[in-house]
């Protein structure tokens, strides 16, 4: 690779095909596709509905997230290709990027060097409208709920006590908390209020958990927006917005087909959160490539603590997915970052602050086999300042549990530099597994959070402050008991202090508030300080963005 070149001039400078010839890959004809433009396209699943799975189902995950990066969804794209390649028919499903980050810390979200998905400059913008559409859902329900207030308020809402909020896809704090509905009796009645990013959104979670739009649009229905003066939940029903929402997400709901750098097929569908939601792409993509393809491979947010957790705990639940395998992506810098050095000394061999990080790592991979029941290979991402004593040092600790490791060099070489990660992962595939849940869902809540709180954090136990202990019991008294449980908690270590890096014990998780997202099909429970409208930093990732006179977008990663 020409380490000068840039991931977006990569991208621009790809020959990719037309989107019906990477449909016709996986047996999709043109009649069901529906084109926007000549490189990507939504699919109609209808005439798949009958159809059943067939796919093994390969979840990458990670280590702890660092400044230093861990190159999951690098990882990811160069993995389905090298399968490709192995002629094993392989489709990628990966979430879309959100407008805010692109424009404030991360720059692009589609991959990286030779391993990404194209056309790179549309996924990261405005892409098919999928979220502009979820936006505009949202924002609908926030508009028919303060409606319903302003015209009689017959369901007795309690105006301190609305939880719904309306988002905007861009970093902006000055939305955080607001007042609105000021100026007199014409302009509503008056409360405080705020906006999400739209990837917080539950609209969002809701969105990705639906199997088709008639159960997207009874979700929407069970979402809770506020509480009534006698403490009672409101939905979306009770304020007939469900329908005009589904409306709104009837094309958004179908999975938008792209391609790699090698032309090979990828769904690039849904984004939400991992910190505050499931972190996942849609169940309908997931589903759809597994009916298509002989191996999926899927990505989740974050850390295996969070994303990993959540897709296995509540989507594969959810959803009868079953994975054959899993791998989980580290870096030797990233280690070194956990061990103690500072991001700017990360490209220094230095074995003691290797081995000190380690334990990061291995705590995650003993996790996915002891927890989970799952085989697993580590996926080092290489960089070239990697030294072969520190690589040496990463297998011989993993092989001492068991598990492989293999070096990755997708970034620089695309799926020719992930051959040996994808001999593993075809080799796990047809390994024995017995795939096992976290926790059950007939546990009390309080339970089901000890449970990740023990077996995955591997925390003394969970602290609940008095308004989550009361929430707890609320929940429960409305029904909502048997539901799984989504951890809200910083990505950047096992307990929700940021700063406890590595592998940290002898703490205790607190749990200081608890909500119901009744449309996605889970319990939040929140710990320690977790932003749903993140903020742009000193020199946001924009002011490297621009246009040329002929359209062509520059400084997009």
């Amino acid at each position: 690779m020409d380490e000068h070149k840039s991931d977006i001039q990569i991208a621009q400078e790809a020959r990719m095909l037309p989107i019906s010839e990477v449909a016709a890959k996986v047996g999709l004809d043109e009649g069901m596709l529906e084109f926007y433009g000549r490189t990507k396209a939504k699919v109609d699943i209808h005439a798949l509905a009958q159809k059943p799975r067939r796919g093994k189902l390969v979840l990458v995950t990670a280590i702890n997230p660092t400044p230093a990066g861990e190159g999951k969804t690098t990882t990811s794209v160069g993995l389905a290709d090298a399968l490709n390649s192995m002629g094993k028919q392989t489709m990628l499903c990966l979430r879309e990027p959100s407008l805010g980050p692109v424009f404030g810390i991360k720059g692009g979200a589609a991959g990286g060097g030779y391993a990404q998905v194209v056309p790179m400059e549309d996924i990261n913008l405005h892409f098919t409208g999928d979220f502009h559409a979820i936006g505009a859902a949202n924002n609908l329900c926030a508009a028919m709920l303060d409606n319903h207030i302003k015209q009689g308020n017959a369901l007795c809402i309690d105006p301190r006590r609305i939880v719904w909020k309306r988002v905007v896809d861009m970093n902006d704090r000055q939305l955080r908390q607001v007042v609105d509905g000021l100026g007199g009796v014409a302009n509503g009645m008056p409360h405080e209020d705020g906006f999400d990013i739209t990837v917080a959104s539950e609209v969002m979670a809701a969105f990705c958990m639906a199997s088709d739009l008639m159960d997207l649009r009874d979700r929407l229905g069970r979402m809770v927006v506020a509480y009534t003066y006698d403490r009672e939940p409101v939905t979306v029903s009770d304020i007939h917005a469900q329908g005009a929402m589904a409306a709104l997400l009837k094309d958004a709901i179908k999975p938008n087909l792209v391609q790699t750098l090698e032309g090979n097929p990828a769904f690039v569908h849904g984004g939400p959160f991992a910190n505050i939601a499931h972190g996942c792409n849609s169940v309908e993509a997931t589903d759809t490539a597994l009916k298509l393809a002989d191996y999926v491979v899927t990505e989740a947010g974050f850390g295996a603590d969070l994303g990993a957790e959540k897709f296995l705990d509540i989507v594969c639940r959810a959803q009868g997915f079953s994975p054959d395998a899993v791998v989980l992506v580290a870096t030797v810098r990233a280690l070194k970052y956990n061990g103690g050095v500072a991001k700017d000394a990360l490209t220094e061999e230095n074995l003691s602050a290797l081995e000190a990080g380690l334990p990061n790592l291995l705590r995650h991979v003993s996790n996915i086999k002891d927890v989970w029941g799952l085989p697993v290979v580590v996926a080092i991402n290489a960089f070239p300042t990697d030294t072969p004593a520190e690589l040496e040092l990463v297998e011989r600790k993993c092989q001492e549990l068991g598990v492989n490791v293999a070096l990755s060099e997708v970034w620089a070489k695309g799926g020719e530099g992930g051959q040996a990660l994808a001999e593993e992962v075809a080799r796990l595939c047809e390994a024995p597994k017995e795939f096992r849940y976290a926790y059950e869902l007939d546990q009390p809540l309080k339970a089901k959070i000890e449970a990740i709180a023990r077996k995955v954090y591997h925390a003394d136990g969970v602290d609940f402050e008095p308004k989550a202990a009361r929430m707890l019991k609320q929940l429960e008294e409305q029904g909502f008991g048997g539901l799984p449980i989504c951890m809200a908690k910083t990505q950047y270590s096992f307990s929700d202090d940021a700063k406890r890096l590595g592998a940290p014990e002898g703490f205790r998780i607190t749990v200081r508030d608890v909500r119901v997202s009744a449309g996605a099909g889970f319990v939040v429970a929140l710990t320690g300080s977790i932003m749903t409208m993140p903020g742009l930093p000193r020199v946001p990732a924009a002011e490297k963005i621009d246009v040329t006179p002929d359209g062509r977008i520059v400084g997009l990663f």
